[in-house]
């Protein structure tokens, strides 16, 4: 088969009243993308001007699936089946999470609920390997006030043992600590007004005592340079051993100011961590609070921007999660082609030259 990705997707419509291949409409709906498509339109197009140059439909003769056909299928079809297939293409260029950052955070579909204001909506919670660029997994909120009902269930059907996972302060919970401790992961948890007293202490900390190290690193870019600076202290220079006790396992105290220059005018923020590393480096942790923005750089941007996914309308039944999850595995599979070209360049490329369509196909094998 060209193409297997989608060869192990159960097939549960009905016997005798389908025209079409499973399998194949996954594959044309994945290749539409890979070409810069959008919608069940340019799917359907798709299916209509390629497939057949590609091996797909070979026995529908000269039928081809209309839009009504995709939004049919992906509003029935289970996110679990097609979020295993994306699980499997990840496997591909990464067996173990182990010494990898995982960062959690949610991005609101803006598509799906457009009248929907501020952290009103439907969103889903991503799951991210940072390093590698590869979604572990999802599932879907009801509201960004919603997801820490829905961390749990998510943390639950991962496989963490031995990463780092980094949350921002909706996270910062005792029970999710103790969660990731327990799967034997470690843990950064952004530090806001949330946790009685945490952030207090974490600040008379670092006033009082002496950093156990400090580090300092520039990112120059988008006409911008921002500097960060990190301190580390030990848990135990917190004031109250009690309020330490309620987090399991920690270690770290972690502070990182940043400084913004934009040329003719400057901002400055301070953010608070802790960790249950003991780690003695301070550049470590720096480090590790630039590589939980790569989700939103490199994957929640890409979504929007190139993938033009909060354009997109699709809401009937499983749609947004199976069309959102498409994307991330064409994504990652243009993401690993070795090619000096942009993302959208790629997907360019792919539109005009089937050589090249094909070449983008070869990341997609097991």
């Amino acid at each position: 088969m060209l193409f297997p990705l989608f060869a192990t997707v159960p097939d549960h419509r009905v016997t005798g009243r389908c025209t079409y291949p499973l399998a194949d409409l996954l594959t044309i709906a994945l290749l539409t993308y890979l070409c810069g498509g959008e919608d069940y339109v340019d799917m359907s197009e798709f299916a209509l001007t390629r497939a057949r140059d590609l091996g797909l439909l070979a026995d529908c003769g000269d039928c081809s699936p209309s839009p009504d056909t995709f939004e049919r299928l992906f509003s029935a079809v289970s996110p679990e089946e097609i979020e295993r297939c994306l699980r499997e293409h990840g496997r591909r260029f990464l067996d173990s999470v182990a010494d990898k950052q995982v960062v959690i955070d949610g991005k609101k579909l803006r598509g799906v609920s457009p009248r929907s204001r501020e952290a009103k909506g439907d969103y889903l919670l991503h799951a991210y390997v940072s390093e590698n660029h590869l979604l572990l997994g999802q599932v879907p909120v009801k509201d960004k006030g919603n997801e820490l009902s829905a961390l749990p269930g998510l943390l639950d059907k991962l496989d963490l043992s031995g990463a780092v996972v980094s949350l921002d302060a909706m996270g910062t919970q005792t029970d999710i600590a103790r969660r990731l401790r327990q799967k034997e992961a470690h843990y950064l948890l952004a530090v806001k007004e949330n946790p009685a007293g945490l952030l207090q202490g974490i600040r008379e900390a670092f006033a009082l005592h002496k950093p156990a190290d400090a580090a300092t690193c520039m990112d120059p870019g988008h006409g911008r340079i921002e500097t960060r600076s990190c301190r580390i202290l030990p848990a135990s220079r917190l004031d109250a051993p009690a309020l330490a006790a309620r987090w399991t396992d920690i270690k770290t105290l972690v502070e990182v100011s940043s400084r913004i220059d934009y040329g003719d005018r400057q901002t400055r923020t301070t953010r608070w961590f802790i960790s249950d590393e003991d780690h003695p480096s301070a550049a470590y942790f720096n480090m590790l609070v630039r590589g939980h923005w790569a989700i939103e750089n490199q994957l929640h941007w890409h979504l929007d921007v190139t993938f033009l996914e909060d354009a997109s309308r699709a809401r009937k039944g499983f749609a947004p999660q199976n069309l959102s999850l498409l994307r991330k595995i064409a994504l990652q599979g243009v993401k690993a082609h070795n090619d000096k070209r942009s993302i959208r360049k790629r997907l360019f490329r792919a539109a005009l030259s089937q050589d090249y369509l094909r070449e983008l196909l070869l990341n997609f094998k097991f």
